[in-house]
């Protein structure tokens, strides 16, 4: 694919209305990145931040998956129309979830190690489930009372006091969810009530005609989550609770009585895809890592996403394959 589109040029082709669905992977040509300077432009509305988002890049010793984050944040900034914020969606680590402190550690110092040496870009960050040190109490061998147990590690390693909040910036107001929840020893995706509450508040409070971009880990909505299970095995299809958030309903109420919600982000399933629903377009964005530093995860390639932001709400984005061939 070699243009920008932008939600309402999607939404004008193929006679999509209330919603659509949109699976793609990168096509090959996006290495250089070329394809990225010729986009579909709108008269009348005018570029007002370029962002990357980069999410699920489980950096780890292993399969050379350090000199890949490198060769990430490097192909990011050799983009000659460079962003000027980068959004991070989650599992920046593999893996915090179930291990002890030396090898939470030794990830968490690695990821710093390479964002100080390689990235001079403001960054926003949001939590994922294996940025979340030891819930995995079996393997992690933790009581719960360590002093940085759960998301208090990963918050101050990414500098944020709680992990959900907003922020507004070139006129988009920016709302950061928290979407993993406990679950015994593991977990599932959806707000806890107190979250949920503050979300309505925040959304309340946003000035009318101010377009509104949500970030979560665990997509909101997804196509790709069905791709979890074979409806042969089980005779329907099913979504995995820890694959979607399982209050997707509320949300997606919420923003049905909020219309300036333009644009959900997400990663987690390390698939890319597009579902347009309710006048408002959810993006899962692949994967830094593809398949966990294996190659592919299915049809999509280890890659990032660019998005440009306009001022009358509306947006372009690519998936762009900056190149990575796995590495044994």
């Amino acid at each position: 694919m070699d243009t920008f589109l932008s939600r309402r040029d999607v939404l004008k082709s193929a006679g999509v209305a209330a919603a659509g669905i949109a699976l793609a992977s990168a096509a090959p040509a996006l290495a250089s990145g070329l394809a990225l300077n010729r986009r579909v432009t709108e008269p009348g509305r005018r570029r007002v931040l370029r962002l990357g988002h980069l999410t699920d890049i489980h950096v780890q010793p292993e399969l050379h998956a350090n000199e890949g984050m490198v060769a990430c944040l490097r192909h990011v900034l050799a983009q000659k129309d460079k962003p000027e914020l980068i959004l991070t969606g989650g599992d920046a680590v593999m893996d915090a979830f179930g291990q002890a402190e030396p090898r939470a550690r030794l990830l968490f110092e690695m990821w710093k190690k390479i964002l100080k040496d390689e990235c001079p870009l403001p960054m926003e960050h949001c939590i994922g489930n294996h940025d979340i040190w030891g819930w995995d109490k079996k393997h992690s061998k933790l009581t719960g009372d360590e002093p940085n147990y759960g998301k208090k590690w990963a918050m101050e390693v990414y500098g944020v006091a709680k992990p959900y909040r907003s922020f507004d910036r070139a006129g988009w107001h920016f709302v950061v969810l928290d979407t993993v929840y406990p679950n015994g020893d593991g977990y599932f995706g959806r707000l806890d009530d107190e979250q949920f509450e503050w979300l309505k508040g925040d959304l309340a409070a946003v000035k009318a005609g101010t377009p509104v971009l949500v970030l979560s880990h665990i997509p909101i909505v997804t196509a790709g989550a069905f791709f979890d299970t074979d409806p042969k095995d089980k005779g329907d299809w099913t979504i995995p609770r820890a694959r979607m958030l399982e209050d997707a309903w509320r949300l997606k109420d919420l923003f049905g009585a909020h219309r300036n919600v333009r644009l959900c982000l997400s990663g987690h399933i390390h698939l890319q895809d597009r579902v347009d629903y309710n006048g408002v377009t959810y993006l899962c964005d692949g994967a830094v890592s593809g398949a966990w530093w294996k190659g592919k995860n299915h049809e999509c390639d280890a890659g990032y996403a660019m998005i440009n932001l306009f001022d009358d709400g509306s947006f372009e984005h690519e998936y762009v394959n900056y190149g990575w061939v796995a590495r044994p």
